[in-house]
């Protein structure tokens, strides 16, 4: 019986010998030791732990889709809901503009606000002799 290395298998399924090698000591993968501490594991018994996987899932699952009947109903629920989001996200873009320019502004004043008290200390000082 050909069996394939650690490596070999792991190459095939596109994943790691540790992953692998977990499998095989969990016991969902079986495989035979061999006489130098290697595994040899059989073509058939890896894709029955680890089916491969479709090449083109992605377009499979676009077609699915393409395919599903949606109600008009539901379609022009949709597009409403989907005209209501776009507003809501307008009104929060004009609301973060409104909120930073009065970041801005209150920033500003604040500062305007401590450079003043320290001049007005510089003129109040008062000498220590009355005279």
């Amino acid at each position: 019986m050909v069996g394939l290395t650690l490596s070999q298998a792991a190459k095939a399924l596109g994943k790691s010998k540790s992953t692998l090698n977990r499998a095989i000591k969990t016991g969902r993968l079986s495989a035979t030791r061999n006489e130098d501490g290697t595994f040899s594991i059989n073509p058939a018994e890896l894709y029955r732990a680890f089916p491969e996987p479709q090449k083109n899932a992605h377009q499979e699952r676009m077609k699915e889709q393409d395919r599903t009947v949606v109600p008009d109903d539901l379609s022009s629920r949709i597009s409403l809901l989907q005209q209501l989001l776009e507003r809501e996200r307008e009104a929060v873009a004009d609301l973060k503009e409104d909120r930073d320019r009065w970041r801005q502004q209150a920033t500003s004043l604040l500062a305007n606000q401590e450079a003043a008290p320290v001049a007005q200390l510089i003129e109040k000082r008062r000498r220590w002799w009355p005279f």
